[in-house]
């Protein structure tokens, strides 16, 4: 690649789609996009660290091109989901959250 060239980044919209127990944060439908290595704030709900720790290892891969799939983690190439690590009751008093990560 020549150093004017730019990677082909996709935009990864992240999207709350199932919350068992309590979550101080996100509410079923909360977005987070990803876009060029970036949190773009002003289009995201606020972004959890517990959250973003449980992706981040898979985000690179997947705004590269690697197939949810072979990462183990879809059914369907461009389609992931990822859990938060909080365990939820009786454990914590907050609550796990189950994240679609859809490559656009």
């Amino acid at each position: 690649m020549e150093k004017s060239e730019k990677p082909n980044h996709r935009r990864i919209i992240i999207t709350v789609e199932e919350i068992r127990g309590e979550c101080p944060i996100y509410q079923v439908g909360d977005k987070i996009i990803i876009e060029d290595f970036y949190v773009k704030a002003n289009e995201s709900k606020d972004t959890c660290i517990h959250a973003l720790s449980a992706m981040t290892t898979f985000l690179t891969a997947f705004s590269h091109g690697v197939s949810a799939q072979r990462l183990g983690l879809g059914k369907q190439d461009d389609v992931a989901y990822v859990q938060c690590p909080d365990p939820g009751p009786p454990c914590t008093g907050g609550g796990t959250v189950l994240f679609k990560l859809e490559r656009m």
